[in-house]
């Protein structure tokens, strides 16, 4: 069998999804690889598919205990034997998992780092061949990453021991440049296949609310949603116990997790959440690595997170089935002073040195600080997480509260010379709130102390309040004009880009949003962005939806399975549309394997047959299911549709490529796909080009000001890219690479069939 009969076979899989398949080629190939995909692309079928290829075992070295539960449970259900090792099992389950691997029971072992240091497991990894090992969470093993674990080390040292070295391969969903290029550095991967299908997670709704009683807002939101499951993260075990409670007395079924339970209890409130019989989770950071919940509709952040590391990678487990999503984030600046505190008291790792510790605390607050000023810009939510990881934006997504709001425009330059002014009068000794403070002409017993009421400034903007002040100096930090030092104190300092203001080389303009009355009637994050594919279905379709779901919840119960393990919500919208009666058809429904068709398809065949009394009926509304299965055919026209090759380029189509003076990747991307065989190949996109652009040196990383850029290399320049202005709906100027037609010349070559 190939690596498409698996995926369709065990998955219920038709294609790959983005890089999946590239990841998996060289994997089977024998080349080391290094995955980063975001949370939902489908980072475990990447080493699962080889791994059922390959002759011998694979490992896969996993965090978290309910991770290896998650995906072994999952495989199993798919017909694929595996099994997981950790501490949760006793010494002689331990032992015998091993003995049944070593005689060939399982294909793909899950196991915690701290176990490969073990006599046994070593001797058993020794005596067996080992094909892959596949590091999960790989950001775990940078020093640099949210969430290094010192037992990551531990895999070096083990695959030393090794006779034979398997293939490595290596995946996570957020890493920057920096730890991408640890994780490759620290695991020794040999001239690895690298691979970032791109860190936007479309089906994710991203807002930044400041409400003035964070419990109402939660109260009033988890109301609104009340059909759904969700997450609230809290910063402190004392909020989440506050939140939960407060949940709790007003009828709503949650649940808590945090370091501070015990054992037990964390257990029983997960599996809680899991299986659905409390569907609203509050918990800290502790709580949801690995848990592969799929149907998490909302996530939301009762205080601001210390990273955007942290907060991606919590956010990215709303809608992890692909459906719509949101992920609300809830501002004060008390948030600043809590995860402050946090970071100072935060248990260090003995093995560091004191320079070693400085600069982890340096980039601590660094994080801090990139993630306060997400939490305070005007601009696109979507667009500023994906630069943060090096990822060109289009400027506006429309689907965060940012690009719904409506926003006014106002000149400040003359504003902004004045802060400028005020700083270098104070002579770059303070922080926000004292500049603020003496723009203002405030009066507290601390500007006194400092002796600040003589200078120039001092009431220079007293038209404006504070917050309205630390508002522009927030923008002015975040456009490059002011820079903060990289302590806990954040002192402002005036760099050289400031100096075009000075000069009346540049302006200043402020954007914020309308009035308290304008900004209430901006779009709620719930009437908001994507439709979610349930929103097909037309009322009928909805109650058979319903009926799928409560056969799916009696499955569970009976087999104690988590409900998502069985199908998907994706998979029961989709059996909707398509509405199978026979045993082929219901494999044309994506999420339906083989082994899930024999262990489930009779009753949810029967249940569908039950609904319908036995006709071909619609449950959707419009095109959207297309891939219905018709009367007529049986299903026979899904079956027998041809699988799209990658995109190429005839000769005679490149040849009518229209060259102009300049592209940007994106209209590069549509001038190639109108030339392509729309029936036989698969589009490109200006992401993939992006890439092929950077994987040969054409265009670098780089760091300036605190922000990941792209830039244009010496090498990218010959080649005819460049640099140039960019001006968004919404008037924001920022930075793009072009293609002169020289460049142009390049692609088409690059994609021209030879």
């Amino acid at each position: 069998m190939d690596k498409y009969g698996i995926l369709k076979k065990y998955f219920g899989y038709p294609d790959f999804r983005e890089g999946q398949e590239i990841l998996i080629d060289s994997i089977l190939s024998g080349q080391d690889v290094l995955g980063i995909m975001p949370t939902g692309a489908g980072k475990s079928i990447c080493y699962q598919v080889p791994a059922l290829l390959l002759p011998g075992i694979t490992l896969v070295i996993s965090p978290l205990i309910s991770l290896m539960k998650d995906q072994v449970q999952a495989l199993n259900q798919a017909g694929i034997h595996a099994a997981y090792i950790n501490s949760s099992l006793s010494e002689s389950q331990i032992s015998k998992a091993l003995r049944l691997a070593a005689a060939g029971q399982y294909k793909i072992i899950y196991v915690a780092p701290e176990r490969l240091e073990t006599y046994e497991f070593l001797q058993f990894a020794q005596q067996s061949e080992i094909s892959m090992l596949t590091v999960d969470e790989a950001h775990c093993i940078s020093q640099w990453g949210q969430d290094f674990r010192p037992s990551y080390v531990k895999i070096v040292q083990f695959i030393r021991h090794l006779e034979k070295r398997p293939i490595l391969s290596a995946f996570t969903a957020t890493a920057t440049e920096r730890v991408k290029e640890d994780i490759a550095c620290v695991l020794g991967l040999e001239q690895p296949q690298m691979l970032v299908t791109g860190f936007d997670r479309k089906n994710l709704y991203f807002a930044v609310e400041t409400p003035r009683k964070k419990d109402s807002y939660v109260m009033e939101y988890v109301r609104e949603h009340s059909t759904e499951s969700g997450i609230i993260y809290c910063a402190t075990r004392k909020n989440v116990d506050l939140v939960c409670e407060l949940l709790c007395t007003q009828g709503i079924a949650a649940t808590k997790y945090h370091a501070g339970l015990g054992t037990e209890a964390r257990r029983r409130n997960q599996e809680a959440f899991i299986y659905d019989s409390s569907p609203v989770m509050v918990a800290t950071n502790a709580f949801g690595m690995g848990i592969d919940k799929s149907n998490v509709r909302y996530v939301i952040h009762y205080n601001m997170p210390q990273s955007m590391e942290n907060y991606y990678q919590e956010a990215g487990r709303a809608g992890r089935d692909g459906e719509r999503a949101e992920c609300v984030l809830l501002y004060s600046a008390q948030d600043v002073a809590v995860n402050r505190y946090l970071i100072e008291n935060k248990e260090q790792n003995p093995e560091h040195t004191w320079e070693e510790l400085e600069l982890l605390r340096e980039r601590d607050e660094e994080r801090l600080r990139t993630m306060t000023y997400y939490c305070m810009t005007t601009g696109c939510l979507r667009e500023y997480i994906l630069r943060y990881f090096g990822e060109m934006g289009h400027g506006r997504c429309e689907n965060c509260l940012n690009c719904a709001k409506e926003y006014e425009q106002t000149d400040v330059t003359e504003e902004a010379a004045k802060i400028i002014a005020c700083i270098l009068e104070c002579r770059q000794r303070y922080g926000i709130n004292v500049i603020a403070g003496i723009l203002a002409g405030a009066t507290r017993a601390k500007l006194r102390e400092y002796g600040v009421f003589d200078l120039d400034a001092y009431g220079s903007l007293k038209q404006l309040q504070e917050i309205e002040i630390k508002a522009i100096i927030s923008q002015m930090v975040i456009e490059g004009l002011l820079v903060t030092s990289k302590d806990k104190y954040a002192i402002l300092k005036v760099p050289r880009s400031a100096d075009e203001l000075l000069r009346g080389e540049r302006r200043m303009i402020w954007r914020r949003a309308k009035q308290d009355e304008q900004k209430a009637n901006a779009s709620r994050p719930s009437s908001n962005g994507k439709v979610r594919r349930s929103d097909i279905l037309n009322s009928k379709g909805l109650e058979l939806f319903e009926r799928l779901r409560a056969l799916r919840t009696e499955i569970a119960r009976e087999e104690n399975m988590p409900p998502y393990i069985i199908f998907s919500d994706k998979t029961l919208v989709d059996m909707c549309v398509k509405a199978p009666m026979q045993k082929q058809e219901m494999l044309l429904v994506t999420g339906v394997g083989e082994n899930k068709l024999e262990r489930y398809g009779e009753r949810f065949l029967k249940a569908i047959f039950d609904f319908a009394g036995g006709r071909r009926e619609k449950y959707y509304f419009g095109d959207a299911g297309e891939l219905a299965i018709q009367p007529e055919s049986g299903g026979a026209g899904a079956a027998s549709r041809g699988k799209k090759e990658d995109f190429y380029l005839l000769q005679k189509q490149a040849e009518a490529f229209p060259y102009a003076e300049k592209y940007l990747a994106a209209e590069l991307a549509e001038k190639l796909n109108e030339l392509r065989d729309a029936d036989r190949v698969k589009k490109i996109s200006g992401a993939e080009i992006s890439r092929r652009m950077q994987a040969m040196g054409y265009v670098q990383e780089v760091v300036r000001d605190g922000i990941r850029k792209k830039v244009v290399s010496q090498q990218g320049m010959d080649a005819g890219l460049f640099l140039g202005m960019r001006t968004s709906k919404n008037g924001f100027e920022y930075e793009d690479i072009y293609y002169n037609i020289a460049a142009q010349r390049i692609i088409v070559a690059m994609v021209c069939e030879k």
